[in-house]
């Protein structure tokens, strides 16, 4: 995905109309959005929903450079108005707290408008399901932003893996450890804290919807596995906090695959400890977030190997994600900038009654349902007391 300056809309053709729902003024994710949409020449921020409270709406629009009537009130108003443009927006990203994913996709993709979301897809598997058969009845495209799958070792491990270079998988180790909300920091004004904490805004889950879902779309992404059934303990160290802060789950897969996942928002010294490790009858594969350009391989019998990105033996997969020459790093926002870049290829190809290449890749609805299934089963689990139980 190496992309000349200025010339990332394929073709010279326009860049595709955005707009945003949430991710208004002091917004972390929205900020990360706006950048990964625009990093490669794709996108342009035309419309805006974003936030709640009318005013707030309004003003960050205007911080953002859009037109008065094009900063909206509410997302309902959005999908209506712009539905109703020669000029309206062509896709959505929707960046506001978990309760709101739902209800916003659902209108913008009977509006007609492609939906860019962030995760978890929903706060029930009765939504994703949902929007599961709406995405199918409009023919809409709809990504669900688990950024992580974008970034190039990753891209590299999922293709070693479908090569058969690990053999049968045998074991997938998931953990995403953080430290922020080892004190009660919802009670102390983060605005990050009070929605992740608060079950009607963040859902049953709390560290297991937040981070978790990361973990396992990861696991299942590289290692192409289907869970059958899971066993979770969901615990809550932090007194009087309302959702889960620290999460173990064992899985067993189809086929005979065993997985085990730790996410913990309460593990102290860890910032944002995304780790992966794939063992299979041939090798295994271990990666890190915090160090993203470089994959380890071990062939069984014999020494480590490290690939790096772009760099040598770096397949396709890897190559087509990175944007500058091995040895210079690229991390979070250019993994999520690479799902964008995804998305817009599909849109492109849509704009045209096509579609996109075969090496297109994004998480879909359909993955969304799947990290539903994967938190309703792992709470279900944990509240009988940690008892296995069938995912989906």
């Amino acid at each position: 995905m190496a992309i000349e300056a200025g010339k990332g809309h394929e073709g010279g053709a326009r860049r595709i109309r955005l707009g945003m729902v949430g991710g208004g003024q002091g917004a972390f994710i929205g900020a990360v959005h706006r950048i990964a949409a625009r990093l490669d020449d794709r996108y342009e921020l035309t419309a805006g929903a974003l936030s709640s409270d009318p005013e707030r709406a309004r003003a960050s629009g205007q911080a953002l450079g859009l037109e008065p009537d094009r900063a909206y009130a509410s997302f309902a108003e959005m999908a209506k108005a712009e539905a109703a443009r020669s000029d309206g927006i062509e896709a959505v990203a929707i960046v506001t707290p978990n309760h709101m994913h739902a209800p916003a996709a659902k209108a913008f993709l009977e509006a007609g408008i492609h939906v860019i979301c962030d995760k978890p897809l929903s706060v029930s598997v009765a939504e994703a399901k949902e929007l599961v058969a709406l995405r199918k009845r409009t023919g809409r495209i709809f990504a669900l932003t688990h950024n992580y799958t974008g970034y190039p070792m990753i891209r590299q491990a999922r293709a070693m893996v479908e090569a058969g270079e690990l053999g049968d998988i045998r074991l997938v180790q998931m953990e995403y450890a953080q430290d922020w909300l080892t004190e009660r920091a919802e009670t102390t004004g983060s605005k990050q804290a009070e929605w992740r904490t608060d079950p009607a805004r963040s859902g049953a889950g709390g560290c297991i919807g937040d981070i978790g879902t990361h973990a396992y779309n990861l696991g299942r992404f590289v290692s192409g596995l289907k869970t059958r059934e899971l066993l979770a303990e969901l615990s809550t160290f932090v007194e009087g906090r309302a959702l889960d802060d620290d999460v173990r789950v064992l899985l067993r897969f189809e086929g005979g695959a065993k997985g085990m996942l730790w996410a913990s928002q309460v593990a102290v010294g860890n910032e944002n400890a995304l780790r992966l490790q794939v063992y299979g009858t041939k090798g295994g594969l271990e990666w890190s977030q915090e160090n993203p350009n470089q994959l380890w391989f071990s062939r069984l019998g014999q020494p480590k190997q490290l690939l790096t990105r772009n760099g040598a033996g770096a397949l396709p997969a890897n190559a087509r994600m990175s944007r500058v020459p091995p040895g210079h790093p690229e991390g979070y926002l250019e993994g999520f900038a690479n799902i964008y870049s995804e998305v817009a290829a599909a849109i492109l190809a849509a704009r045209e009654g096509g579609e996109p290449d075969a090496a297109v890749t994004y998480p879909s609805v359909e993955d969304g349902l799947d990290g539903m299934r994967f938190i309703e089963a792992a709470v279900a689990s944990s509240r009988g007391g940690s008892v296995w139980t069938p995912v989906g």
